[in-house]
């Protein structure tokens, strides 16, 4: 990993390969880079683009400077299409999404495009107050240092059974996630906040062509809340991937992205 300063002096973690237009791969909740999650997708699109994968702010090999402000994720984002040349693609997974947009919005000419696979938003109206709860019992985990607990109640969120979640905190890599737990709330409080339904009038000031994705398999809200945040982005586009899961396949989604990207 290579490695470069933020505006306010973070260490950025970064690798970089293939030639072309450059292109940032903007990870979700809990992903580090450097682990080696992104490197299929950055293979696949070398070909095509100069792919910069990262470790955001607060995992892996990168720093983390308090108080999180998203600006400052931004910032980091900014930073590494300068180090590119710019201006840059832009490609988002689940709560990467979101900051991805957020990106596009604050940083104008320097993003030309962007893509997001699954942002994590959910438009059910009955959904709202356990979201609230999430986030409540989610910074108080935090507040008192309970990193492991901090995880599980995200992976208990989101469907994982308890006993599989017990079966987690024995295994090897459960200390890594307790590593980036502070950065659920980065993710989750900051970067998609409340209410947890898509952010139309944040979407609306999206100027630059986006492609919404989401699988066919995937809990229903995904797909939905996917389609209604590509209608509210001005020049949004919605595709639905045959057979993908919130895990998407790199080998379905990396001629997706290349196509939207060099079309």
């Amino acid at each position: 990993m290579n490695t470069l300063s933020s505006r306010d002096g973070t260490t950025i973690a970064y690798d970089e390969q293939g030639e072309g237009p450059a292109l940032i791969l903007v990870d979700g909740a809990l992903t580090v880079h450097s682990s080696g999650s992104g490197s299929e997708l950055a293979k696949l699109l070398a070909p095509h683009f100069t792919v910069f994968g990262f470790d955001r702010r607060g995992r892996g090999e990168s720093g983390d400077t308090l108080p999180y402000a998203v600006d400052r994720e931004i910032d980091d984002i900014e930073a590494l299409i300068d180090r590119a040349g710019g201006p840059a693609f832009l490609y988002g997974h689940s709560s990467g999404g979101p900051l991805a947009m957020r990106a596009a919005i604050r940083l104008g000419s320097k993003v030309s495009k962007i893509a997001l696979y699954e942002p994590p938003y959910n438009n059910d109206p009955a959904v709202q107050e356990s979201w609230s709860q999430y986030l409540r019992q989610l910074k108080q985990a935090l507040a008192e240092h309970r990193r492991g607990d901090a995880v599980a109640l995200f992976l208990r969120f989101v469907g994982t059974p308890a006993e599989q979640v017990d079966g987690m905190r024995r295994a090897p890599f459960w200390p890594g996630l307790e590593a980036v737990a502070p950065t659920l709330a980065y993710d989750h409080a900051a970067i998609l906040g409340e209410p947890w339904s898509v952010p139309a009038g944040l979407a609306a000031r999206v100027s630059v062509p986006a492609l919404v994705m989401a699988g066919d398999a995937s809990l229903p809200f995904m797909p939905d809340a996917a389609r209604v945040l590509s209608q509210a982005i001005p020049r949004g586009q919605f595709r639905a991937l045959e057979g993908q899961t919130h895990e998407v396949n790199p080998g379905v989604l990396a001629p997706v992205l290349a196509d939207f990207f060099t079309s």
